[in-house]
């Protein structure tokens, strides 16, 4: 599966961290699921509640959410409105990519600096969940806060990377790895099969042919 990260130094270092954190994300969730399922059992069966599944719950469902952000963006899975950008010539999807690149970031820093004035004055104002949990709200914010500074570190590094290719007039592997999948790049990103092309069938067939013939010939 493509990224949209190249595979060396800083970008694979970042790649490396946000599988870690999305497999995390994914065993808490079924974690998660499997402590909803006995709040349930218990509460219909058993008569009795485990206290505050639905407030950390809604916890997770945020900090998922923004962990999530920096693993859609190194998988390029994020939605693309790319029905005009075909029409355009090869220079001209490379400007429009790049600055999307660059507004992508942009928006991530914005976000990543909100946040943090969110869990500052939750930390001065010592906020807690109106919950009988009483959670002190600087703490699950700070992890929230956690998936927005990966995702702006992601999205500030594919911009500089965009950025570099555009002036270095690299249009074609700017295009390639920063512009909207095409069809078979999505099937291979959900079936994680290698999509062959055309090219590579015929080839392939007369290979399988000639190792048929010399099997037997011996």
């Amino acid at each position: 599966m493509k990224t949209l990260l190249p595979q060396h130094g800083i970008s694979r270092t970042l790649t490396r961290v946000c599988d870690w954190t999305v497999i995390a994300c994914g065993w808490w969730l079924i974690a998660l699921s499997v402590m909803t399922c006995v709040e349930m059992l218990g509460r219909k069966v058993f008569s009795f509640s485990l206290q505050g599944i639905d407030e950390i719950g809604s916890y997770t469902y945020g900090i998922v959410g923004a962990f999530g952000f920096a693993y859609t963006l190194i998988t390029r899975s994020h939605t693309r409105v790319d029905f005009l950008l075909s029409r355009f010539s090869v220079g001209t999807r490379a400007l429009l990519n790049m600055l999307a690149m660059v507004s992508l970031a942009a928006l991530a820093v914005l976000c990543l600096w909100r946040g943090y004035n969110v869990v500052v004055e939750s930390i001065e104002l010592q906020s807690t969940a109106a919950t009988p949990l009483a959670t002190p709200m600087w703490i699950p914010q700070s992890i929230w806060l956690g998936g927005y500074l990966m995702f702006a570190l992601v999205a500030a590094w594919a911009a500089f990377d965009a950025l570099r290719l555009f002036v270095r007039r690299r249009t074609g592997e700017l295009n390639e790895r920063f512009g909207p999948q095409t069809l078979e790049e999505e099937i291979e990103a959900e079936t994680e099969v290698q999509i062959k092309s055309p090219a590579q069938a015929p080839a392939e067939h007369a290979a399988a042919n000639v190792a048929n013939a010399t099997g037997v010939a011996s």
